[in-house]
């Protein structure tokens, strides 16, 4: 019985397999609250390099565990005909680019996140010893809500391959209309999510420590009634973001590959550092400017490869290839940023 659960194949994995991910991610989760940040305290930038070096390393390292599983495994382990056509070492490199592949645009997409979290945080003025357990628990929802899209997208991607051109098209207009947005900031206090959360919550006008909801006396009645403070109107806040922002990195990941462990792993890993790097991409958020529009060009590319893929043997993108310009394009982005705002001072970014 126990043998039947643990080799049982799901979405192209050993059920094990994905147990030993996910007890991975937990006691991660465990050790970041349990241990490193058991009191709430302020993170400054360099404890917040620090454990983004910690995930980077954690999410980079984990692809030699793809090379292993990806090497031994069955032709047949996979729905992406990428790695259904080669066999062995070779199999295994292959996995190996589109994990990374997918890692490195799940972060940069994800970086999109801290953006307009950070301004949220600012809005509701949530001190920053407060933002990780808003953040932490924000991660919660994130795992459980990506597992769940990204076993619908693999069901939908096996049984109708042509969902992947619906996803194309979705991600060349959705990078169109990024680039011509450009970096202009949304407006927290007509933020339509915001104001339909505090429609249908009673939240209290201050903070209540780091207490997600509070019971306080009814104005009308006297009786004592729960309400939410701004810290969960914050996490609510954090949980619909991502929800919106699922709807662009889910099908960028599925552009890249189909193999579903791939997708949730590169997913999951680059969304925990993300949350580790936060607080100082929060600080230096005006030295990142131009990086929307490298972001949009990644989104095209990997929008356009699926129908670029039928001029190349086998029907797909080199997967060499997409790794490389992938990288150059988010690095240009970073590094084009970094330069023209090499002179931007906090005081002036802020105005």
């Amino acid at each position: 019985m126990l043998e039947t659960i643990l080799f049982a194949e799901f979405l192209g994995k050993a059920a094990w397999i994905w147990y030993a991910f996910i007890g991975a991610v937990i006691a991660l989760l465990a050790f970041d609250l349990g241990i490193v940040n058991k009191q709430d305290h302020e993170i400054g930038v360099a404890e917040s390099l620090k454990m983004s070096g910690f995930y980077i390393a954690i999410g980079l390292g984990f692809s030699g565990v793809i090379w292993m599983l990806y090497n031994n495994a069955s032709p047949t382990a996979s729905i992406d005909p990428q790695l259904l056509a080669v066999t062995g070492e070779e199999r295994a490199w292959t996995a190996l680019q589109l994990y990374l592949t997918g890692f490195a645009v799940e972060k940069t997409l994800a970086m999109d996140n801290v953006f307009v979290i950070s301004m949220v945080f600012t809005y509701l003025a949530i001190p920053r010893k407060y933002q990780h357990r808003v953040l932490f628990w924000g991660i919660i929802g994130v795992i459980v809500l990506r597992a769940i899209m990204i076993g619908v997208g693999a069901a939908l991607v096996s049984q109708f391959s042509w969902v992947l051109y619906v996803f194309a098209v979705f991600l060349i207009g959705t990078g169109i209309m990024m680039f011509m947005k450009g970096d202009k900031e949304p407006d927290m206090a007509d933020n339509k999510i915001l104001l339909w959360l505090k429609k249908r919550m009673n939240v209290t006008p201050e903070l209540h420590g780091n207490k997600f909801r509070v019971q306080l006396p009814d104005p009308k009645t006297g009786k004592l009634r729960y309400y939410a403070t701004p810290l969960l109107l914050a996490l609510m806040f954090v949980e619909i973001v991502d929800l919106v922002f699922a709807i662009d990195s889910v099908p960028a990941i599925f552009a890249i590959t189909s193999d579903a462990y791939i997708v949730y792993t590169s997913n999951i890993f680059a969304i925990l550092g993300l949350r580790a790097l936060f607080f100082a991409l929060a600080a230096m958020v005006h030295r990142f400017k131009y990086l929307k529009y490298a972001l949009a060009l990644t989104l095209v590319f990997i929008g356009s490869k699926i129908f670029m893929g039928d001029l190349f043997p086998g029907g797909k993108f080199p997967a060499e290839w997409s790794l490389g310009i992938t990288m150059g394009l988010i690095a240009g982005g970073v590094l084009f940023s970094l330069w023209k705002t090499r002179k931007v001072t906090d005081a002036t970014a802020k105005g």
